[in-house]
C-alpha cells in the first residue's frame, strides 16, 4: 500500500521538480544561444538585445564548408537565376563561391581537418583505452612493490594542464618531425589520457570477481584467455565508459591541437582562429562550427550503456584534475 504523503512534503516534492527545471533549462540557455546563432541571419546575430523568435537558415553552413572570396561588383541576372539556391545565399552578401575549372564548388579546409580530428580522436582513444585496460587488469590482479606509488605516479602525468608542457614538447617533436602529424597528436591525446583510463579501469576491473578467472584457469584457460573471455565481456561497460570520456577530451583539446599542427593536418578546433581581418567578426560562422563540435561530443556520449556507466561518468566528472 501507498505511503499517504502529506501537504507539506507534496509541496516540497514539487518544489524540488521546479528547481530542478529551473537549473535545465539554466544549463541549456549556453547550447540553445550557439544552436541558435548558428542559424541565424547575419544581421541578426550581433543584435543587442539578442533576437529570439526568427526565421532560420543554413548560409553559415555553406560558408563554413566552402571556399568564398568577395565580390567587387554585382553578379549578372542570368547567372544567379542559374545558380542553386545555396549559392544564391552568398551572391547575396556580396561574396562568391571560388569554383575549380569543371565549375564545381571548391571546399574550405574545414572538412579536411575535421577529419583530422576523427582520426586522431578515434586513434588516440582506441590505444588509450587498449593499453589503459591492460595495464589496470595488471594492477588489479598482480601485487608488485611500489603498486600505490607506480598508481600515483600515472595518475600524476594528469595535474598539470596541457599548456604548461606545451612548449618543450613542441620543441622535442620540432627536432624529431613530428610537428603537424597525425601521430605526433595521436601520441600526445594517447599520453595523457592514459592515466585517466588506468584508473577508471581499474575500478571496473576490481569489481570483477577473481574466481570466474580462477575457475577458467581450472578448466585449462591460459591467463590471456581467461583475460579476452572472461574479463573483458565483463568490464565492457567500463570499456566504453573510458572510451566516451577519452574521446570527448581528444576532440576537445586545444593547446597542442594549437601548437603542435600548422597546415597539413590541423584539427578542427582551432580551424576558425586565424581568420582573415574582414571575416573576424563573422560570429554565426563560429557558432556553425561549435554546433558541428557539439554533435560530434552527443554522438560520442550516445554509446553510454546503462546505469552503471551513467554511475561512472558521473564519478569520474567529479574527479577531474584539469
Amino acid at each position: 500500500m501507498a505511503a499517504v504523503q502529506s501537504s507539506r512534503q507534496k509541496v516540497l516534492n514539487r518544489a524540488a521538480v521546479a528547481v530542478v527545471v529551473l537549473l535545465t533549462l539554466v544549463y541549456l540557455v549556453p547550447i540553445y544561444w550557439i544552436t541558435s546563432t548558428a542559424f541565424k541571419p547575419r544581421s541578426l546575430a550581433t543584435t543587442v538585445p539578442p533576437t529570439v523568435l526568427f526565421q532560420p537558415e543554413v548560409t553559415a553552413f555553406v560558408k563554413l564548408f566552402t571556399k568564398r572570396v568577395q565580390m567587387i561588383g554585382k553578379v549578372s541576372p542570368e547567372v544567379y537565376d542559374k545558380a542553386p539556391w545555396w549559392e544564391r545565399r552568398i551572391y547575396d552578401l556580396g561574396e562568391r563561391i571560388i569554383k575549380d575549372s569543371n565549375g564545381n564548388s571548391e571546399l574550405s579546409a574545414y572538412p579536411s581537418r575535421f577529419l583530422n580530428s576523427l582520426i586522431v580522436a578515434v586513434s588516440s582513444t582506441l590505444l588509450a583505452v587498449a593499453m589503459g585496460t591492460l595495464t589496470a587488469y595488471g594492477f588489479s590482479r598482480f601485487r608488485m612493490p611500489g603498486e600505490q606509488d607506480w598508481l600515483f605516479f600515472i595518475l600524476s602525468t594528469r595535474m598539470l594542464p596541457p599548456v604548461v608542457v606545451a612548449i618543450p614538447m613542441f620543441l622535442m617533436y620540432r627536432a624529431v618531425g613530428l610537428v603537424d602529424t597525425h601521430v605526433g597528436l595521436i601520441i600526445l591525446y594517447t599520453a595523457f589520457n592514459l592515466s585517466f583510463s588506468v584508473w577508471l579501469m581499474k575500478g571496473f576491473i576490481d569489481e570483477i570477481p577473481k574466481e570466474y578467472e580462477e575457475a577458467a584457469l581450472v578448466d585449462g584457460y591460459t591467463r590471456m584467455e581467461a583475460f579476452f573471455r572472461i574479463v573483458l565481456p565483463q568490464s565492457a561497460t567500463g570499456i566504453a565508459a573510458t572510451a566516451v570520456f577519452c574521446f570527448i577530451t581528444a576532440w576537445n583539446e586545444y593547446a597542442f591541437a594549437l601548437m603542435m599542427t600548422n597546415r597539413r593536418h590541423r584539427v578542427s578546433v582551432p580551424t576558425l582562429e586565424p581568420l582573415p581581418p574582414r571575416l573576424r567578426c563573422d560570429r554565426h560562422t563560429r557558432w556553425t562550427d561549435r554546433v558541428l563540435d557539439l554533435l560530434q561530443d552527443q554522438a560520442a556520449a550516445r554509446g553510454r550503456p546503462g546505469r552503471r556507466l551513467k554511475m561512472t561518468m558521473v564519478a569520474a566528472h567529479g574527479s577531474r584534475l584539469y
